[in-house]
């Protein structure tokens, strides 16, 4: 294949650029590039900026006869240019700024630093509040977050998946990441049958730019590569299986499915107790993960969620549940409208509904990390947290050619690692998905929907 990621591609690559600004002086820029001793970039759905950590070794002659760290001088906050690609000729082009300086050591003769890079939004983010009220959809919010004038104006690709839902809140001060992540857990992805089966997204940054992604969208994408593990090495491609774009270096798997811990978290089952204060209406709602999958009213990963032992089903109205919570319906909070008469005609309106969303949220995040697997391939930079690649083993069987149907299949990137050195190249990924069973195939990747 054409595009095979083959083991020439772990040697060394090239950092071609690592240019630092000087706060003082704008006109002053340092390059360390050429002390490169390691370079590391991550990147997580569970993280809300991009992270480099950068370590350079200063023999003192780097600026006016000084090192980095004092001739420039390095205290927090530089510019960093930064521009690195594999031996595959993927390029990582960023600009991000410095967030924490570390003297690792230092003698008569050299030093050794290492410097923490994050975006410039993660920065900015410690000095604005939201002190506004929103109305409308959630996903105009995020928007309007992270691209107006008055909050963090950010000129980097924004991602947004569109919400079913509108939910109308006050910022009260609030930072606006911490809004972001707060309103991803009460959003409700815009595809037929996801109101009152699935909610839950996720607000995180990858080299291309802001992404705020359902759980189901990410689950439902198609695969970005196939990676498969054996134990003969690849031969510079000549031994990769066909269909295959990469052989995998390391391959771990991890059953995260903590039978209590799920249950006490409410992954399968969670009944929520509702109560109007104006009316004396009472609900007791009891979502249940195994009749949503029936309905088809996620998209998952695998083909299947656990199945859990049977007998320990509890029969009858409104008892198989292992967590509850209770809310007083959200009614006549904010209401939408121009006019008071506008906003009294949706006074009995639900601004947040927790039948159709809260549980199934609490559900779709604890499902999600059921699988984790963790790979190291040699160096590839067009990968990005949030793809879904399609990750296979072989199975300890007597017939060595045998394919894990269990484990095997798609995977979501949860967080990735590049690691740079003068010696190697490589990306490490921690894969996770929600179900088990091997669905699609590595060639096209592609979910039955």
């Amino acid at each position: 294949m054409a595009n095979q990621i083959t083991s020439k591609s772990a040697q060394p690559s090239y950092i071609e650029r690592f240019d630092i600004v000087s706060n003082k002086s704008q006109g002053k820029t340092v390059s360390v590039v050429n002390g490169a001793i390691r370079l590391m970039y991550y990147e997580s759905i569970l993280q809300d900026t991009i992270r480099v950590t950068y370590t350079f070794a200063d023999t003192g002659n780097t600026i006016d006869n000084k090192t980095a760290l004092e001739g420039l001088p390095i205290v927090g906050q530089e510019k960093v240019t930064l521009k690195f690609k594999d031996n595959n000729e993927s390029e990582l082009n960023l600009t991000m700024y410095v967030n924490k300086v570390t003297p690792l050591s230092d003698d008569t003769t050299k030093s050794m630093i290492q410097l923490e890079l994050v975006s410039k939004e993660f920065i900015l983010n410690e000095k604005i509040r939201l002190n506004e009220r929103f109305d409308g959809k959630i996903s105009d919010h995020i928007k309007k977050i992270l691209t107006a004038q008055n909050y963090l104006t950010t000129k980097k690709k924004v991602d947004i998946e569109e919400t079913s839902n509108n939910y109308n809140f006050i910022g009260n001060n609030r930072k606006p990441y911490y809004a972001m992540n707060w309103l991803s857990k009460k959003s409700v992805p815009n595809f037929e049958k996801a109101k009152g089966n699935t909610a839950g997204y996720f607000f995180f940054e990858t080299s291309e730019g802001f992404k705020f992604k359902s759980i189901d969208t990410l689950s439902s994408q198609e695969k970005k590569k196939s990676i498969i593990f054996n134990q003969t090495p690849d031969s510079r491609g000549d031994d990769i299986p066909s269909g295959y774009d990469v052989k995998a270096l390391e391959y771990s798997k991890d059953n995260r499915v903590d039978v209590q811990e799920k249950l006490k978290m409410g992954a399968y089952s969670t009944r929520t107790i509702l109560f109007d204060p104006f009316t004396c209406y009472y609900e007791v709602v009891v979502p249940n993960a195994k009749e949503i999958e029936k309905k088809n009213g996620i998209k998952k990963s695998g083909k299947e969620l656990p199945s859990l032992n049977p007998e320990f089903n509890r029969t009858g109205a409104n008892k198989d549940f292992s967590r509850t919570t209770y809310y007083l319906l959200d009614k006549g909070t904010l209401p939408s409208g121009d006019n008071a008469q506008q906003q009294i005609e949706k006074s009995k309106t639900e601004n947040f509904e927790y039948k159709n969303i809260l549980n199934q949220s609490i559900m779709r995040y604890n499902q999600l990390f059921s699988i984790k697997s963790t790979i190291t391939i040699p160096g590839d930079f067009s990968l990005h947290a949030g793809d879904v690649v399609f990750c296979d083993a072989k199975q300890l069987s007597e017939n060595d050619e045998e394919i894990n149907k269990e484990y095997g299949g798609l995977y979501i990137i949860a967080d990735l690692c590049h690691y740079i050195s003068p010696k190697e190249t490589y990306t490490k990924l921690n894969l996770v998905r929600d179900s088990f069973g091997r669905t699609g195939n590595h060639t096209s990747g592609k979910i039955p929907l």
